[in-house]
């Protein structure tokens, strides 16, 4: 059995060459799992080139019309040829599924009946900034502004001084969203010298371990309340709820990169939003196109400080420190993210230079912002997940790090890129220092 796909009008095409017996089905079934992304809703199965039909073909088809229910979608087979028909006839499986004289009409009538996902009141589709990016806007609930509120000293991080007493602890019920840098360990001293990148979603902790392995790690509380901590040397946490929510989608083959996303988002604000200040937070759900990541190679902790005083992002000192990976990686995955973004481009007079300086550095990694944006994300990446943009983000992001598979946790470069993304966004009021 061989197999090849390709997309059109959103929808996924499996062409298949060759007898779909028992062993033939295992091997379709096994090309599958690796050939749908987790975007795919929509699948038409073309036949045209397998003759041979058994029961063990029809319980493939019924494994991917399974799959595509639980991704709110379709299967549909067409070009089933006379023998696959009767096979499908006899075992009384014509209707059940979806069958089409040719993929053409598959498609076609696939996309005519295609659920519109728009549930959203206000609809702003137009074209900013990234070109070819479509957005949807839902307006969230607003109880309070928005506000970020650090913890430690972003210079002890850069500089590489965090001494114990500057190492704090949090409990996974206090950070719903943040980021920063931290640990998980019996105590402090055991986890000063792992302080790695981290992220808090939704009562999960994910890290990057600075022990050399480049292997990330994660905990997930039954009862986010108990005595396990977070430690963390630096923090930034979300205070407050998302002002929208933007559906992101893009007709870019290659996807959007977080850096045209932020532009986006800013081009947006400035038009639209009367308490936009030129500070967002934001939690992306979304699908990879590609990864583009870096992650701390050493705990920046006193004893490790740089001799000539410089910080460990400077050119002299950025390889020893700082791990980089540029490759495309984790096509088709889901990544769930967090960041910060500041744009240089707006009046940040209404907050305090110390308060700003307190929340961004600039990533020389980093070269897609240029000089219009200070931009701080990481980000886990999960596998299987599938994605629907009708959903509530907020559930989903709890779900997925509760129930998801785990794949990989890195420090994002404005140079990932996406290809679909729900969007939380929280226009920034205030910055607060504990």
């Amino acid at each position: 059995m061989e197999a090849r796909s390709e997309r059109k009008d959103g929808v996924l095409i499996f062409f298949v060459t060759g007898r779909l017996d028992a062993f033939g089905a295992q091997q379709l079934d096994s090309w599958a799992r690796e050939a749908l992304h987790d975007d795919d809703r929509e699948l038409v199965v073309d036949l045209a080139g397998s003759p041979y039909l058994s029961s063990g073909g029809i319980r493939t088809f019924n494994g991917l019309k399974r799959e595509m229910k639980r991704r709110n979608g379709r299967l549909a087979l067409s070009n089933v040829g006379e023998y696959p028909l009767k096979v499908l006839d006899m075992a009384g499986f014509t209707t059940v599924f979806d069958i089409f004289p040719t993929t053409e009409e598959a498609v076609r009538d696939i996309v005519l009946k295609r659920k519109n996902p728009s549930l959203f009141n206000e609809i702003f589709y137009k074209k900013i900034a990234a070109e070819g990016v479509n957005l949807t806007i839902e307006p969230g609930w607003m109880t309070t502004p928005p506000a970020l509120r650090v913890l430690g000293d972003l210079k002890k991080v850069l500089y590489a001084t965090i001494t114990e007493s500057d190492v704090k602890t949090k409990k996974f019920s206090e950070v719903n969203y943040s980021l920063g840098l931290g640990a998980l360990g019996a105590d402090v001293e055991d986890a000063l010298p792992l302080l790695g990148e981290m992220i808090t979603l939704h009562g999960s902790m994910v890290w990057l371990p600075t022990d050399g392995n480049n292997t990330p790690d994660f905990l997930t509380p039954l009862d986010t309340g108990g005595d396990v901590p977070v430690y963390t040397g630096y923090n930034i946490t979300l205070d407050g709820p998302f002002n929208e929510y933007f559906t992101l989608d893009t007709e870019n083959a290659n996807g959007v990169s977080i850096a045209d996303i932020y532009r986006t988002i800013f081009s947006s604000a400035k038009e639209r939003v009367k308490t936009y200040r030129g500070v967002v937070a934001i939690t992306i759900w979304g699908v990879l196109d590609s990864l583009s990541s870096s992650g701390l190679k050493k705990a920046p902790v006193a004893g490790s400080t740089p001799a000539d005083g410089q910080s460990i992002m400077a050119p002299t000192h950025l390889h020893e420190w700082v791990a980089a990976d540029t490759a495309s990686s984790y096509k088709g995955d889901t990544l769930v993210s967090f960041g910060i973004g500041i744009d240089l481009t707006h009046d940040l007079s209404g907050f305090s230079e110390e308060n700003l300086a307190s929340i961004y550095y600039a990533n020389p990694l980093n070269k897609g912002a240029g000089k219009e944006m200070y931009l701080h994300n990481h980000g886990v990446v999960f596998k299987n997940i599938p994605y629907d943009p009708s959903l509530d983000l907020n559930t989903q992001v709890k779900k997925i790090v509760s129930e998801g598979e785990f794949a990989d946790m890195r420090h994002l470069l404005d140079s990932t890129r996406l290809r679909k993304a729900k969007i939380g966004i929280a226009y920034i009021q205030t910055i607060t220092k504990e």
